[in-house]
């Protein structure tokens, strides 16, 4: 089973963009989900709400 939870360096390389890009969206991206009222980990951001939120998918395709 895939780690439920996408750090930067994925990110990185999953978007061929910096490291610091990458902190800067998963920082982007928690602040939704704890507005949200989720508790969220710094440095990590949800795998799937990853993938809806960039390419508008429901579920990461394998």
């Amino acid at each position: 089973m895939k780690n439920r939870f996408i750090c930067a360096e994925e990110v990185a390389q999953e978007l061929s963009v910096s490291k610091s890009y990458a902190y800067k969206l998963n920082r982007q991206l928690n602040e939704e989900l704890k507005a949200k009222g989720f508790i969220t980990i710094s440095g990590r951001v949800n795998r799937q709400y990853f993938y809806e939120r960039l390419y508008g998918a429901g579920k990461e395709d394998e």
